[in-house]
């Protein structure tokens, strides 16, 4: 299965993903020049990495393809703590157990037994939320 599809420039909204060198990113700001006398209108994407946090910049025209990354959205079963990494389960394949780092931010709300989603795209997975 593939890790991203392609998609128009054009068809990005803010809080769609796109890729920006090769990172996944959360698109915050779009901004569309005029079309020239002889060209097309160009197109500049402000985007905030999913996994990092990092600001990135895209600059395309507006019907050049794009990477669109494929993201899925997982409930997990916590299973275990140990320090700042969760073990989990997933709910939909119990088989498939895995560790994954907790932020600061939901540690205090960690515990085993409890729900979390978990944001899986391009082979890293990141604790969105605990439920």
């Amino acid at each position: 299965m593939s890790d991203k599809i392609f998609s128009s420039a054009k068809d990005l909204k803010e809080g769609k993903y796109v890729l920006i060198d090769d990172i996944p990113c959360r698109v915050v700001q779009i901004e569309i020049s005029k079309s020239g006398k002889h060209g097309g209108a160009k197109m500049r994407i402000v985007a905030i990495g999913v996994f990092d946090g990092q600001k990135k910049t895209l600059l395309t025209p507006g019907d050049q393809d794009v990477d669109v990354p494929i993201i899925e959205r997982r409930n997990v079963l916590i299973m275990s703590i140990n320090g700042k990494t969760a073990q989990v389960m997933d709910n939909d394949d119990p088989s498939l157990n895995y560790d994954i780092e907790v932020p600061d931010e939901l540690a205090a709300n960690a515990e085993a037994g409890k729900e979390a989603e978990v944001l899986q795209a391009m082979g890293r997975r990141k604790m969105e939320r605990i439920k």
